[in-house]
């Protein structure tokens, strides 16, 4: 009997933290046109002759203090997803993972389903909010690769899972364990955009960004929309954790660029709690569901000095998804609903 083929996809990471394999990462990952979405020629320019040149060798001395014997927290954390959905759902299924940019990719992920003549492909970009940078991405890649197949198998592609139940209780569960009510503040940082990718998701040209509260609410109008997810998964993990309206605050990480991205910016808001005199703070990062080098040096590293150079004595990261039994029971019904 033919097998059921699954496909996960994250965003991608440097073959090794030296900086050739992080120039060749960063080359790929930024000339793709829905993460720099600019005329070619612009993109070329900027991301060849300035970002890739002088953006390596400092990415590659960040990826160095996050890499183990392990490699990659991102490449273990969605191998061991991998193998512990495939052991889950058992033979009749067949479970391959790629990753959007560099390895192993998403081309010799669908070779390998190909070759075991699977009757189908359920594909999950493994972003719980939708964005053209990064699910958009996904599902473009793969159209392009089976779109050369002479015999297509039924394929489903799932858009986001931002609201997922499951994902809020582990989620919610993980940060259980440090008591979220004994904290001063509570963040919600997710990754970046520019504002220009959410304008682009506004079919109707007259609600992103026209209003201060455009994301206060998901609704049809913008239920494409990057930013109004984000809010609608914080605000699920607030009320599944009682927290107060007024004792937590969304924010948004890893600008790179001076054109205006998705705000509020999470160093302004940690700047502004930091000088308010906000003693502790607990942060979600809920774009990702495997730790990364956003999550393990960024939000501990990088704002955790910088808090503390404000005042603060205590910021504590809320560890993603990675292999919890309870994301791999999610998991399996994302593949099955």
């Amino acid at each position: 009997m033919s097998k059921q083929g699954v496909l996960l996809v994250n965003l991608g990471t440097p073959d090794s933290p030296s900086v050739k394999d992080v120039r060749r990462y960063l080359d790929e990952f930024l000339m793709d046109e829905r993460v720099i979405d600019i005329p070619q020629l612009n993109r070329t320019l900027l991301v060849k002759g300035i970002i890739v040149p002088f953006r390596g060798p400092k990415s590659a001395k960040i990826y160095k203090k996050v890499w183990s014997e392990k490699g990659s927290p991102l490449l273990y954390y969605t191998k061991l997803m991998t193998d512990l959905l495939q052991a889950q759902l058992g033979e009749e299924y067949q479970v391959e993972m790629g990753m959007r940019y560099q390895n192993p990719s998403i081309q010799s992920a669908l070779d390998k389903l190909k070759a075991a003549d699977v009757k189908s492909i359920r594909v999950i970009p493994l972003f719980p909010q939708y964005a053209s940078a990064s699910t958009g991405s996904v599902h473009q890649k793969v159209m392009e690769i089976v779109s050369k197949w002479q015999a297509i198998p039924d394929i489903s592609f799932l858009n986001s899972f931002h609201d997922e139940p499951g994902m809020i209780d582990v989620f919610a569960a993980n940060a259980l364990k440090y008591k979220p009510e004994t904290f001063d503040h509570i963040l919600f940082s997710f990754h970046g955009l520019p504002q220009r990718q959410l304008i682009k998701t506004d079919n109707s040209k007259s609600h992103c960004l026209q209003s201060a509260d455009c994301c206060s609410a998901l609704t049809d109008v913008n239920k494409f929309c990057y930013s109004a997810q984000c809010h609608h998964t914080a605000r699920l993990l607030a009320a599944k954790l009682n927290i107060p309206k007024e004792k937590y605050t969304i924010s948004f990480q890893s600008r790179l660029g001076k054109n205006p991205w998705v705000k509020p910016y999470t160093t302004e808001v940690i700047d502004e709690l930091g000088k308010a005199g906000t003693k502790s703070l607990l942060v979600f990062s809920p774009a990702f569901v495997a730790d990364c080098l956003e999550t393990l040096y960024e939000i501990t590293e990088e704002y955790g000095l910088e808090f503390k150079a404000l005042g603060g004595e205590r910021l504590q990261l809320v560890e993603s998804l990675n292999d919890n039994p309870a994301w791999i029971n999610v998991l399996e019904k994302l593949v099955k609903q």
